[in-house]
């Protein structure tokens, strides 16, 4: 029942193709030619001889009306749909029937006119054989594989006129577009031609392996991907011997493939071009449309307040590990008497005993104020940065996104700086008012530490704040942007990052980025906190390492790393996960959005696959 409900089916896509794009003549529906091009889609297909397609209608038209009928259509739609559809086809023309058996002479007299085909080769006469017999479309379909690689040999040695064993790389590549209708782009054209001025009959035997077999290197590829997107000769060589079995590429076919898509061993980088003709570096093709001054205001207000939101709500959730950090890297060993706490642990459990819940969040409003201007000149200068130092093919070099999230660091310590110094000395002054220490400051509120502090004041310790942040975003930027596209694959064939994958990105790439600047922290919060009575001041970055150092030892410069890392990763994580979710559900059309087109290969059904496969073999062929 499974095959006839399969048949059925078939029947009912043809018929409904044939509906689609028949006309009408004397009342009845028929498919012309014209209307046959129409139903193929050779963009779609990656094809870009258009003279096979008359081809392909004569072998739907077995009867010779110059019209298809629906039986005529369905009766070709389902050859079509036959794992070895393009041989099906193939013998269509050559018998000039409907059946599959031909003759010898048949086939000779096909490819008589077909130019590089020696019927006196001994491998020709081997697969005919001595005078009339008929040939099943098995024993057909091996002739034509052996027919193509005598062309090949052919068309090398009329090229080869010195006889040197060599032909130009140039008469390799014209030879993929003239017989296979493969089109490489620039960067495939350029990567093989930049390998080498010449190629031997081994290397172009390779070669049209290669470009025979794309659909399997694809699914190669793809399966590659699951794993990792970085790949080499061996790596590729090995999968391929274990995805292909015994019917895997040789060590030429493997080096070849490798010369065509250059030394990018990124695989969504490397081989989109080779897979798809019409591949523009960018990632995608699509129209810019430029806003007025009005429209660019209301957007760049839109993206202001969503980047705000987002960034209260990821300040706001780690706050508490943020005021538990402050007060660690605040407290001196040194001094006899005011080391308060054991540890991280320990300062969480006496903060809620001695202040309540509501003291994790000392200092918290200040915070939420100086997020948005914070976190909408640090996104905004890396993606400027990012922009201008593009290369021509559109992508950021490494340096180019150390440099963008540098810049971005720096940029953001104008609003930063006098947020943090507020925030720190209200994160500390609830605990010595609790502890009751001697020669402790009164406590104050944000507006009188702003006025204790004056404008200058709301700089101190800048130096070490710059010693943080631009250090800071200078890794976090280009590690988040690499998680993003090389551990979850952003914008491989259209994907987009879930939320646990942009929770992920954030947090992963922000945990050596927060570390690994935990000594300028340490320094900044020494600097910027209010020194109390018998405690050790400072005067600058220097004079502040060199007295930590020697008072303390190195491990103070690390001392809250662990609970940055806590407090800087899920940060991270959380506000550009709410952006992106803010942005979904709070989405505003502002008509800039481009109009794209995905470098994505179309999804094939098994007729258009049948179609591709036939057309390629008569473009191959240069039958016409």
């Amino acid at each position: 029942m499974e095959f006839f409900d399969s048949i059925l089916g078939k029947t009912q896509s043809a018929k409904n193709v044939f509906e689609k794009f028949a006309s009408n003549s004397n009342g009845e529906h028929v498919m012309t030619l014209a209307d046959f091009s129409k139903s193929i889609d050779l963009a779609k297909l990656k094809i870009t001889n258009e003279s096979s397609v008359e081809l392909l209608f004569k072998a739907a038209d077995i009867h010779s009306h110059g019209f298809l009928s629906l039986n005529d259509f369905t009766d070709f739609y389902l050859a079509l749909e036959s794992p070895d559809a393009e041989y099906q086809i193939l013998s269509r023309l050559v018998g000039k029937t409907g059946v599959t058996n031909l003759t010898t002479d048949q086939i000779k007299q096909f490819f008589s006119k077909t130019p590089l085909v020696d019927f006196n080769s001994d491998a020709i006469k081997f697969a005919l054989g001595q005078g009339s017999k008929p040939v099943s479309v098995y024993e057909f379909s091996e002739f034509v594989k052996i027919l193509r690689q005598e062309r090949l040999k052919t068309y090398f040695k009329k090229h080869d006129v010195k006889q040197t064993g060599a032909i130009s790389t140039e008469l390799a590549l014209n030879l993929l577009t003239t017989w296979g209708g493969y089109k490489p782009t620039s960067t495939i054209a350029n990567n093989f031609k930049s390998a080498s001025s010449s190629v031997t009959f081994v290397e172009l035997v390779a070669l049209n392996q290669v470009l025979s077999r794309l659909d399997t290197i694809k699914q190669l590829i793809d399966a590659m991907n699951d794993k990792s997107i970085t790949v080499t000769p061996e790596s590729f060589s090995a999968s391929a011997k274990t995805f292909l079995n015994y019917d895997s590429l040789t060590p030429l076919e493997v080096n070849v493939l490798f010369r065509l898509v250059g030394s990018n061993r990124d695989a969504n980088v490397a081989f989109a071009p080779l897979f798809n003709p019409s591949y523009e570096p960018s990632g995608e093709s699509h129209h810019v449309v430029r806003l007025s001054a009005v429209m660019e205001a209301a957007k760049s207000i839109y993206n202001f307040t969503l980047g705000s939101i987002a960034g209260a709500i990821g300040a706001a959730a780690v706050y508490p590990i943020d005021l538990v950090k402050t007060r660690m890297q605040n407290q001196r060993s040194s001094v006899v008497g005011q080391v308060l706490y054991k540890n991280g642990i320990d300062c969480f459990k006496k903060v809620v005993k001695m202040e309540g819940i509501a003291g994790l969040y000392s200092g918290l409003i200040p915070q939420l104020v100086g997020v948005a201007p914070e976190k909408a000149i640090k996104l905004t200068m890396n993606d400027l940065v990012r922009s201008r130092l593009k290369d021509d093919n559109g992508k950021t070099p490494l340096w180019a996104e150390i440099l963008a999230g540098m810049t971005a660091g720096g940029s953001q310590v104008l609003f930063t700086n006098p947020l943090e110094i507020v925030k720190i000395r209200l994160q500390v002054q609830g605990e010595v008012a609790k502890a009751g220490i001697e020669g402790a400051p009164a406590r104050m509120s944000a507006l009188g530490i702003v006025r204790q502090l004056g404008l200058l004041g709301l700089y101190k310790g800048v130096g070490a704040c710059l010693l943080r942040d631009i250090p800071f975003s200078g890794i976090f930027f280009p590690v988040y942007a690499h998680i993003k596209r090389d551990l979850f694959h952003e914008g491989v064939d259209g994907h987009k990052l879930t939320i646990p994958e942009l929770l992920a990105s954030g947090a992963i790439a922000g945990m050596p980025a927060a570390y690994l600047v935990t000594p300028a922290d340490v320094i900044k919060t020494r600097l910027q906190v209010q020194a109390r009575q018998g405690q050790t001041t400072y005067h600058g970055i220097t004079d502040a390492f060199y007295k930590i150092m020697k008072e303390e030892g190195p491990k103070a410069f690390f001392k809250g790393g662990v609970a940055r890392i806590l407090r800087s990763s899920p940060q991270f994580g959380v506000t550009l996960a709410s952006y992106e979710v803010l942005q979904k559900y709070l989405a505003v059309d502002f008509g800039d959005n481009p109009v794209q087109t995905s470098n994505a290969p179309a999804k094939l059904t098994n007729a258009e696959i049948g179609t591709r496969n036939s057309l390629r073999l008569l473009g191959e062929l240069s039958l016409r």
